[in-house]
């Protein structure tokens, strides 16, 4: 339950059911209710609210966190929390879950100057690490016990993957042909220098990590989603996208197996479907290659 004020409280709700609950009731099965009689789940009866909280149940847990942002994952239990800060906004801290100790280097910052902001939580494969994800980085970190005779735990980075940095960024100090040295009084944005991420996800189903990355503003290079080795971060495959990216436009990306369907809303409200399908051929040799 998160408050105002950016607290969160975590209560039982296996507690709550054993103790709040007036009447049992099965889905599918006749139940009376209100001085009303019917099959549970189905119309017009539906499905009885049959939990009523008189008191409060005991509390858990408790912490306080910028905007109420807290994620519990990791092996063993860990959370992820930013302090309830405006200027610690954008860092993050890892404790254990345990005795709400922070773990060592469980403090994660990401120097970054972009349209997007970079973003923490457990990775979704159930290995218990954690994914950083910046404009042109992505952190994968591990926990790992740092003393079997203390329980202690620490962070580490199991790889990292950059996005590419070809193109030379201009320097904020230049000096003239009189020797004058002169200083820019702003900082371009990543994304006019850099290819950035803007979408990252995960397939359970082929263990792969996809990227898509954007290039730069002005650059003629085609947008791409790019294959990545769940366990290891190295790169299998790249996959051009066809269409332009417009970054005023709202997108949503999905890949299963061998499917990619890109989803753009143009104005004024219309919405475009992109759907890509991979197929294998055999390369010269009689090798497949996987298109």
């Amino acid at each position: 339950v998160t408050y105002s004020m950016g607290l969160v409280k975590l209560y039982s709700f296996q507690w709550i059911v054993q103790k709040f609950t007036q009447k049992q009731c099965i889905l599918g099965q006749k139940c009376e209710w209100n001085n009303t009689t019917g099959i549970v789940g189905a119309a017009p009866f539906g499905i009885p609210c049959n939990i009523k909280i008189t008191d409060c149940p005991p509390v858990l847990f408790e912490v306080s966190c910028l905007k109420s942002a807290f994620q519990i994952g990791g092996h063993p239990w860990h959370y992820i929390i930013t302090p309830n800060e405006r200027k610690l906004e954008g860092i993050y801290h890892i404790y254990s879950l345990k005795d709400k100790e922070l773990a060592e280097n469980g403090i994660q910052e990401m120097q970054c100057c972009s349209l997007d902001t970079d973003w923490i939580y457990f990775h979704p494969d159930d290995s218990g690490r954690i994914m950083h994800i910046g404009p042109t980085q992505i952190n994968v970190l591990q926990l790992s016990g740092k003393s079997e005779d203390v329980q202690r735990w620490q962070v580490l980075r199991a790889f990292t993957i950059y996005s590419a940095r070809e193109r030379e960024v201009e320097s904020s100090v230049r000096v003239t042909a009189y020797g004058r040295v002169v200083k820019r009084r702003f900082s371009q944005l990543d994304d006019d220098n850099y290819e950035t991420f803007k979408m990252v996800d995960y397939e359970d189903e082929l263990e792969l990590l996809t990227v898509l990355a954007v290039p730069p503003t002005d650059s003629e290079e085609k947008i791409h989603l790019d294959l990545y080795d769940n366990q290891s971060g190295i790169l299998i495959k790249s996959v051009p996208l066809r269409e332009p990216w417009d970054v005023t436009h709202s997108h949503q990306l999905f890949f299963d197996r061998d499917t990619i369907i890109h989803i753009e809303l143009l104005p004024p409200r219309t919405f475009c479907c992109h759907v890509y399908k991979m197929d294998q051929h055999m390369a010269e040799g009689g090798d497949e290659d996987n298109k």
